[in-house]
């Protein structure tokens, strides 16, 4: 690990200051070496933020955690199956900044920024421009809520909603939780595991004293990425009454070993969290190259299931196109 990179910055800060550089990636974990296997994209470039790049391994260039960040010239490679829009949300939002895919909740995009770009993202080609919520918009999703009265969940997207400010995050949650109809408020967020400090103070404590039930679902694919830093914030949000859940990617010689999965298993569950999906991957266009065929990940989970309590299994899931929940993987199909 690169010690000298952690700081005690605020979150913002860290925040400004995430590498955009390849060449200034490849100098600090001396990998210069591998420059001829990446490539500079020109859309959803190279970001991510030092803490997250001080829990990589110097001259590793097979570190999982620089792998799920750095640019691969295999990204360029045309993959048939592999689309812009594998989960064709852009037919799902009836109100810009706002998915309706499964009945009983909705999904708010509410910003399109995130503190990192993972290359196997399933949203890296959605038109963020065209989907932010605007104060008009903002107003219809509280009347498209409030009609669908099936709706008592708001799942707080996007990008990443822990990318927003406070203020303007609480702004939401105060507009969310005036709706008698939700009982939950839900946030899908990777901030905690790249700036731990994102979990301050003041959002503990806003989100302890909300009326809804809180659930912070967290993204971590890999046990390198909590540290001892990332689990004493997990901790504390946990002491805060949060339910804390992560979802994790299976990605092609970065997690997809037996040893590697129950690590981050129990790893998780040492800071309060619990495994609750693990997601085969989306067919995006230019993460053809992270897949594992269906049949070795039903083989993984099998073995997942021999060395660890049930607990401790996250479910192994595909999300379809047009489908009104997670399709779980017929594990049976190779029993």
């Amino acid at each position: 690990m690169i010690n000298h990179l952690i700081t005690q910055k605020n979150w913002k800060t860290q925040l400004s200051e995430a590498i955009t550089s390849i060449d200034e990636l490849l100098s600090i974990l001396q990998l210069e070496a591998v420059r001829e296997n990446i490539y500079v994209p020109k859309h959803f470039e190279l970001r991510v933020p030092r803490a997250f790049v001080a829990k990589m391994t110097i001259g590793d260039s097979e570190d999982p955690l620089l792998k799920q960040v750095l640019p691969d010239q295999q990204e360029q490679i045309k993959v048939t199956g592999y689309v812009a829009d594998p989960l064709s949300e852009n037919t799902q939002n009836p109100i810009k900044g706002m998915l309706h895919k499964y009945q009983s909740r909705v999904l708010l995009t509410i910003t399109g920024a995130c503190a990192i770009h993972c290359r196997y993202c399933f949203r890296q080609h959605f038109d963020y421009s065209a989907n932010m919520p605007t104060a008009e918009a903002k107003e219809k999703i509280i009347d498209y809520i409030t009609v669908h009265t099936e709706i008592n969940e708001v799942i707080l997207s996007g990008g990443d909603p822990l990318n927003v400010t406070n203020r303007r995050l609480f702004a939401w949650l105060d507009t969310l939780e005036s709706l008698p109809q939700l009982t939950t408020i839900r946030i899908h967020t990777r901030l905690p595991l790249v700036i731990p400090e994102r979990l301050d103070d003041a959002l503990l404590t806003r989100l302890s004293q909300s009326r809804c039930n809180i659930v912070m679902v967290i993204h971590c694919n890999h046990a390198n990425e909590i540290d001892t830093l990332t689990a004493e914030h997990l901790q504390r949000a946990r002491a805060a009454g949060i339910t804390l859940l992560n979802q994790a990617v299976l990605l092609k010689g970065i997690n997809d070993s037996v040893e590697v999965q129950a690590q981050l298993s129990q790893c998780l569950f040492s800071c309060g969290v619990l495994p609750y999906y693990l997601h085969v991957l989306d067919k995006v266009s230019g993460a053809a190259h992270f897949d594992i065929d269906e049949r070795s990940s039903i083989q993984l989970y099998w073995s997942l299931l021999a060395v660890l309590p049930g607990y401790l299994v996250p479910k192994l899931v595909r999300e379809l196109p047009n489908r009104p929940f997670k399709v779980p993987i017929n594990i049976y199909n190779e029993y």
